[in-house]
């Protein structure tokens, strides 16, 4: 099973990598190009949706789950898949419900700086797993410093939760400031 799962996960590290720079490029420009990328947007997070689920499927598999969730290791690797899966399932959704207006004023922004999070959670989410599989990535090295160690901690560090906390009552505000008035007939 863990080839199967190996095979898996690049479908949606693929996916929503594509996604990420496809938001990023269409925050940046309304061109015709930037409109054809937006038009594949939709299915790329679909796919990447489906091709995720059947990865943490296939993933949980692997190795017996007492083995894996007595390690700090694999208890993150599986948090993780599941909160990136979540992640991007939620900018589908945000996508699909707010369409083309979502691209107007701050709303670009806001959809570019929650892709490139999306490709963050997703590289250290690939990250955890590569180090299950004995292949290791410097990516380790940066998350040292911001109080992560991978092979020991089993905890989002207090640094992580206050960045957390704070960039969402800061989407909050955002949110709130940028809304229109209501209109009445």
């Amino acid at each position: 099973m863990a080839a199967y799962h190996v095979v898996l996960v690049h479908f949606p590290i693929a996916l929503w990598m594509t996604a990420a720079l496809a938001i990023v490029w269409r925050a940046l420009s309304d061109g015709p190009v930037a409109l054809a990328i937006d038009r594949a947007l939709v299915p790329l997070l679909a796919l990447g949706l489906a091709s995720g689920v059947l990865s943490i499927l296939v993933g949980l598999m692997v190795w017996p789950w007492d083995a894996v969730t007595t390690t700090p290791m694999g208890r993150n690797h599986i948090v993780l898949a599941v909160w990136t899966t979540a992640y991007w399932a939620v900018m589908l959704v945000t996508r699909i419900l707010r369409g083309e207006t979502l691209w107007h004023g701050l709303g670009r922004w806001i959809m570019a700086g929650l892709a490139l999070l999306g490709a963050g959670l997703l590289g250290i989410t690939g990250t955890l797993g590569g180090h299950l599989a004995g292949i290791y990535t410097d990516l380790s090295k940066v998350l040292r410093p911001l109080g992560w160690e991978v092979h020991r901690t089993f905890y989002v560090p207090d640094e992580s939760l206050i960045a957390l906390v704070a960039a969402a009552i800061l989407l909050l505000a955002i949110a709130w400031w940028s809304r229109k008035p209501s209109t009445s007939v």
